[in-house]
């Protein structure tokens, strides 16, 4: 059975994706309008990051990477029976492993807490607040975890769509919480966590119907001594810090945001989102889709369609995450503006957020080639050489954070602060949590900068032609929206007082106008559709 093309896998991945990302927008509107930017909302999204980081960390992180190559090799290599065997044996596992952590993460809620935001204990009722709710979100990393399983199974069968729109299941219950049920609790924000829970485990029972139609939906099964478990936890345990320096970095950066002034939690959090409505509908969606590609290629000792699948995989990204870096440091007051500026959330909050957005917009390029490269290295099942390169990048982002704060510190650094220690004017002093995102930024270039120099020494990929014929395009076509998008701000430049409608008819015109312009240059400059066509 030929499979579909990854052009034709991209799409629909992305597609599914695009759904989720808007609702996941409607749903940052919905907090930032419920709750605003408070102790109560910083208090949840650390509660939410510490299960959410695990379960990309081990799931869609480690797991993902370490699973769909031996899945795909035992999929195009063996019986059914075989591949059948793996699944259950892989997800009694992951699942028990994962029941332990989160009854530990549970009872240990109190600690967990004080690990990753000390900057809360000396505020008992935040940090009380934080530990309820991290009680109530931590069985989330169980749910999620295991349907992360299920979707690298259907994206083993070329089958992108389900895992792609399953998010929104998350996103709806994340809006329900917010605007119908926290009105309802004593603490409102404890909706929240409602929400996180019911999620997680409608999240998983959507799966089941697919994986029956593939014969794959077994009992799961204790499996440490079965071999392909034991090649997936081999393959796994490196990849712990290299498959998700970006999500270990966000976590660090919500410790040492404990520290700052309130609001920056959420600040960086709404930063986050945004960054992730294109890194997730493109970069991720990549990633995703050339994983299993590449790993058939590897397979059938395919050199040639390796190196194309991972040409095209470098191209698209460019073509996609340039435009959409600019767009976001241009854009970054009039989205914030237009998405978050109501109820709760004032103006204030979205000076701020837009310093941390344009900053971490920054590494959108990086973030997203990441995606790309690494699965080159994990569908030869070579998970040493990312380790190595993340564990840097890692490092390089701490020192980044320590330096970058340090430098705005004495930047901004107020007369009347002068004779007050270092925890105080972090405490103080509005607008340092754009330290910790450009320092991520930062980071994410180091890394891709290791990985690429690793991809060259090892010879397993060899540029095809026309690289520079793409590159002027694309420098061309940014130029022209950039330009753009410069003279509709400059048109436009009072986005703070002007009515929500206002706002969002100048923000569609600001980006089809942009998108508009840069596509066109892109033709112009002699791109066609089919230069997308995936080998």
């Amino acid at each position: 059975m030929k499979a579909p093309s990854m052009l034709r896998s991209l799409l629909t991945f992305s597609g599914g994706t695009l759904v989720s990302r808007i609702l996941g927008l409607f749903r940052e509107m919905a907090i930032a309008w419920a709750f605003g930017a408070s102790a109560a909302t910083d208090a949840f999204w650390v509660a939410f990051r510490i299960p959410n980081f695990m379960r990309r960390l081990f799931a869609e992180g480690s797991f993902s990477v370490a699973f769909v190559p031996v899945l795909t090799e035992v999929k195009e290599t063996r019986p059914h029976a075989e591949l059948k065997e793996l699944v259950s044996r892989a997800a009694g596992t992951l699942g028990l492993i994962l029941l332990i952590v989160t009854a530990l993460g549970m009872i240990g809620a109190g600690w967990v807490t004080r690990g990753f935001a000390p900057g809360s204990i000396d505020e008992p009722a935040k940090f009380a607040l934080t530990t309820d709710l991290l009680r109530l979100t931590f069985p989330f990393l169980l749910f999620v975890s295991l349907t992360a399983l299920s979707g690298g199974i259907l994206n083993s069968f070329n089958k992108f769509a389900l895992p792609a729109v399953t998010p929104v299941i998350l996103n709806l219950c994340m809006i329900a919480g917010a605007l119908w049920l926290s009105p309802h609790l004593d603490v409102p924000i404890m909706a929240m966590g409602w929400a996180i829970l019911a999620a997680g485990i409608l999240q998983l029972l959507i799966q089941f119907p697919a994986l029956r139609k593939l014969d794959l939906l077994t009992l799961p099964r204790w499996g440490w001594r079965h071999q392909g478990v034991r090649k997936i936890l081999r393959l796994m345990v490196p990849t712990l810090f290299g498959s998700s320096v970006a999500q270990v970095n966000l976590l660090l950066d919500t410790l040492i945001a404990s520290f700052l002034i309130t609001g920056s939690q959420t600040w960086l959090a709404q930063s986050d989102r945004l960054l992730e409505f294109p890194l997730g509908i493109f970069g991720v969606a990549l990633g995703t889709v050339i994983l299993p590609t590449l790993s058939r290629h590897h397979v059938a000792t395919d050199r040639q369609g390796f190196c194309k699948a991972l040409d095209w995989g470098l191209r698209t990204t460019l073509l996609i995450a340039v435009p959409a870096m600019l767009a976001l440091v241009l854009l970054a007051k009039p989205l914030l503006f237009t998405l978050f500026q109501h109820g709760a959330f004032t103006a204030h909050d979205v000076e701020m957020a837009s310093m941390s957005l344009s900053a971490l917009a920054l590494g959108l390029p990086a973030f997203a080639l990441v995606k790309v490269v690494a699965p080159a290295f994990y569908a030869r099942q070579n998970t040493r050489t990312p380790v190595r390169a993340g564990i840097i990048a890692m490092i390089a982002s701490m020192l980044l954070n320590v330096l970058f704060l340090a430098a705005l510190l004495l930047f901004w650094d107020k007369a009347e602060m002068a004779g007050s220690g270092w925890f105080a004017r972090l405490s103080t002093i509005p607008g340092l949590h754009m330290a910790l995102a450009l320092a991520s930024a930062c980071a994410s270039y180091l890394n891709l900068a290791l990985l690429w120099h690793a991809l060259q020494r090892d010879g397993v990929y060899q540029a095809q032609a026309g690289w520079s014929r793409h590159l002027a395009r694309l420098v061309l076509a940014c130029l022209v929206m950039s330009g753009i998008l410069w003279l509709g701000l400059e048109h436009w430049p009072d986005w703070a007082s002007a009515p929500a409608s206002t706002r969002v008819i100048r923000l569609a015109a600001l980006v089809a106008a942009g998108g508009g312009g840069f596509v066109i240059a892109l033709f112009v400059a002699g791109f066609r559709l089919r230069d997308l066509r995936a080998p």
